[in-house]
């Protein structure tokens, strides 16, 4: 098995240097193309106004090949895919994420979009996050993923889907939910403040609100209950329903 692994918290990040070692204990051939620095809630962007830099990282343990590259998540998926791998890998693994990757994080996550870029480019994906801000252990998180993948492995997901999983903090083995995403918004996002010279600027923060998190079936609640949760997503956003019920009268002849 070959496995390409990603992030967005950058290549020096903790979280996948533990995914590192455990994808290196069952995979023949271990690739890591990540970001020189974190690029968190990046989204799916990629570079096209300047040209991309990839330098050979080497680790001071293990067998994996690593490249460290001046882009976004994306790009190195995509760089990893296209250019640096001389041959397509069967997995690619993204993470492990320094926070959780719940409902609507996924629109902005990195982590995500790193794994749906492999996906985009017809190769299975996991994402991969720890829920936590602190205290963080990485290293359950890496375990369950050392069993995980191989379950996935045998069990083969559709083209177009990739899994994204929230371990929580010090997972206990309590089990796995496989959930749908939860309703989730950021509610007091700006932090209004006045800079030195008396010029008001905008720090992002915000608190997450779960608008259905006491649904059993979402992501936050698995996580809420100490549930790994795993979400299938789908590239495909299109919604079939609204194509279906949209009366043709509706419809201006000018353009249809």
């Amino acid at each position: 098995m070959r496995i390409l692994i990603s992030n967005d918290d950058g290549i020096y990040a903790d979280g996948i240097g533990e995914l590192r070692k455990a994808m290196e204990q069952i995979a023949d051939e271990v690739y890591v193309v990540a970001p020189d620095r974190e690029r968190s809630a990046c989204g799916h962007g990629i570079t096209v106004t300047r040209p991309l830099r990839a330098k050979i990282h080497r680790f001071k343990s293990g067998k994996a090949k690593g490249w460290v590259v001046d882009g976004t998540p994306a790009d190195c998926v995509k760089l990893g895919l296209e250019s640096i791998l001389e041959g397509p890998p069967d997995l690619v693994v993204s993470g492990i994420n320094l926070g959780p990757n719940l409902g609507t994080d996924v629109l902005y996550s990195g982590t995500v979009s790193a794994a749906f870029e492999g996906v985009i480019n017809h190769v299975p994906a996991i994402a991969v996050s720890l829920a936590a801000w602190e205290k963080f252990d990485y290293k359950a998180a890496a375990d369950f993923m050392k069993e995980f993948v191989p379950l996935v492995m045998a069990n083969p997901v559709d083209p177009g889907t990739l899994l994204n999983v929230n371990v929580p903090n010090h997972y206990d083995g309590r089990g796995v939910r496989v959930t749908r995403l939860a309703r989730r918004r950021y509610i007091k996002c700006f932090d209004k403040r006045v800079d030195p010279r008396g010029k008001i600027y905008f720090w992002m923060a915000g608190e997450p609100h779960n608008l259905d998190e006491d649904d059993p079936e979402t992501d936050a609640a698995a996580i809420n209950e100490g549930f790994v949760s795993v979400t299938p997503l789908q590239l495909d956003v299109t919604d079939y329903a609204f194509r279906k019920k949209w009366p043709a009268g509706c419809r201006p002849s000018r353009f249809f």
